[in-house]
């Protein structure tokens, strides 16, 4: 009588067997995928590729914002100096002027 154990090698018998009789699926090189322009999977593809575009669009476009904003309130304070500068020399100016006049006497 035939041994009913489908073991091909001496291995330990609660070792799981399932992985010798399965089979592997391999690609053809010249396989050539045949998808639509109708396909759906294609057009999800198409439509996630879009949708990543114009979210880096939309970051490029954040970024600049905030340089913009951030640009845009150095000027504003750099304006508020400039005329707090002005006023400061005006004033020195007129003291400049008091004290030739007074040396002048």
């Amino acid at each position: 009588m035939k041994d009913k154990r489908t073991y091909t090698k001496l291995k330990e018998h609660g070792e799981d067997m399932t992985h010798e009789n399965e089979s592997k699926i391999t690609i053809d090189p010249n396989y050539k995928e045949d998808r639509g322009p109708n396909d759906l999977s294609l057009l999800i593809e198409m439509h996630k590729k879009e949708i990543w575009h114009w979210k880096q669009q939309e970051s490029k476009w954040i970024e600049t914002q905030n340089l913009f904003e951030g640009a845009k309130k150095i000027i504003d304070e750099m304006g508020a100096k400039i005329i707090q500068q002005t006023a400061i020399i005006k004033q020195l100016e007129q003291e400049i002027e008091r004290l030739v006049a007074e040396n002048k006497k």
